[in-house]
């Protein structure tokens, strides 16, 4: 398969990413206040106190990203670092560090893409009323959200308000667990909220001048049915209502789906008629984190579940099936194209897990990112309005399970957390610098970057 950087448009925008939880450490210096979620990845894969040391390396890092080629980085700003009481005075540490790494990104000819929220919620505003199941949570989010917008939007231009919002809602990540809530739904319907009056606030205050845009990002697998059986193709739809429906369908058309309402009735919240007007259009574009194809299969009985959750509801089980490679990639976009209307997509995740001690020779993740980027491509020339893609991980992050991402490893046991390229890393670089790539060009690493 060959693949080079000039089969896209000159404006297409190749990059890598990163979170702040798990690539910055410094986790209680210079003024920043702890979160769950951090918590939660020290207890998962190891010392979230240093991390990969970002907040100290960011200099490196983005030289790296020159070597590299990168076009933009994918970051997040650590809510309780910028302000740490979640609300009230702006922290002057972690307002001079983030204006340091823009500034460091520009400087060097490198697109700063910047998340709000990834995951990482100040643990003063769970104290207070436990995060994203209170609807303070709406108006103290709008408020930090105009923060970021008034400190770095002479110089960021692309916003994503909630990382992976349909995951954030569905899972107690901001509680510092990986278990199913209880009340997703009103924890997305205050996301939802949240998100709109943000970019409401953006629209009306800051975009004549800064001329940004502002989109919320979604975890999304290509569900298929597991067999050939009705109950399956019809719980396969059930799936991608509940998953992309759920967030989809009230940033396009102002309502849940209707199939969401039939299946969870008075549990599911409703918009008022001026909520419904504030969250429609209220996206000038999609990020899609995707990893995975997934088989569906009908299973009625979930719904006689005592706990109630969103999988429960579905009535489906779920089956990762491999890669998103081929086919999986270009219908996933093929369905936002057919069914949304075709908005601007980033695909701002897309990455492959390998073992953390296998070292630098990561040639299966080379075929992986091969795979997704010709399928991507497809899309495209299908007329999909796909507009950037994200390689992830730039580096090797603490992850919710021990595994690794990254263009560049990190060895945990460093105490210097030395940075070094992987056979990935080379791959990349040579096909973001426009040399033409076969699948099977590179499979040993022989030199540095």
């Amino acid at each position: 398969m060959s693949l080079s950087r000039s089969d896209f448009p000159t404006d297409f925008i190749f990059g890598s990413g990163t979170s702040a939880s798990q690539v910055e450490g410094a986790t209680l210096e210079d003024g920043k206040t702890s979160t769950a979620f951090e918590a939660f990845l020290s207890r998962m894969s190891g010392n979230v106190t240093q991390g990969m040391d970002g907040y100290k390396k960011y200099k490196e890092d983005v030289q790296l990203m020159v070597e590299t080629g990168l076009d933009a980085y994918r970051f997040s700003i650590s809510w309780s670092r910028l302000i740490p009481g979640g609300k009230g005075p702006v922290n002057p540490k972690g307002l001079e560090y983030y204006n340091n790494l823009i500034n460091e990104l520009i400087n060097n000819g490198i697109q700063p893409h910047v998340t709000m929220l990834h995951f990482d919620v100040p643990d003063s505003l769970m104290a207070s009323y436990s995060g994203l199941k209170g609807h303070q949570f709406v108006e103290d989010f709008t408020a930090y959200a105009d923060v970021c917008f008034k400190e770095f939007g002479d110089r960021v231009l692309y916003w994503t308000t909630f990382n992976e919002a349909n995951n954030f809602a569905t899972l107690n990540l901001d509680e510092g667990s990986f278990s199913p809530s209880s009340e997703p739904y009103i924890r997305g319907h205050n996301i939802i909220l949240a998100h709109a009056l943000a970019v409401k606030l953006y629209r009306e205050k800051y975009k004549e001048t800064q001329h940004g845009f502002v989109g919320l990002n979604l975890c999304v697998s290509w569900y298929f049915p597991e067999t050939e059986d009705e109950r399956d193709s019809i719980a396969t739809q059930r799936a991608i209502d509940f998953t992309l429906g759920w967030m989809m369908d009230p940033l396009i058309h102002g309502k849940y789906p209707d199939s969401l309402k039939k299946q969870i009735g008075t549990r599911l919240p409703s918009f008022t008629e001026d909520e419904s007007k504030l969250v429609k259009d209220s996206c000038d574009f999609i990020g899609v984190n995707c990893y995975v194809g997934t088989a569906v299969k009908d299973d009625p009985n979930s719904c006689d579940s005592e706990v109630k959750t969103l999988l429960t509801d579905m009535a489906a089980k779920l089956s990762p099936k491999g890669e998103l490679g081929g086919e999986y990639m270009k219908k996933l976009l093929e369905y936002f194209k057919k069914d949304y209307g075709n908005p601007p997509i980033y695909i701002q995740e897309n990455g492959y897990w390998t073992p953390r001690d296998l070292g630098l020779n990561d040639a299966s993740r080379i075929e992986y990112h091969t795979a997704s980027i010709a399928s991507m491509l497809d899309a495209m020339r299908d007329g999909s309005n796909v507009k950037g893609y994200f390689q992830w991980s730039f580096l090797d992050l603490l992850e919710v399970f021990k595994y690794s991402y990254g263009l560049y490893h990190v060895d945990l046991e460093d105490p210097d957390r030395k940075r070094r390229p992987k056979l990935s890393a080379i791959w990349y670089s040579e096909f973001l610098k426009g040399r033409p790539h076969h699948s099977n060009g590179i499979t040993q690493l022989e030199t540095p970057l």
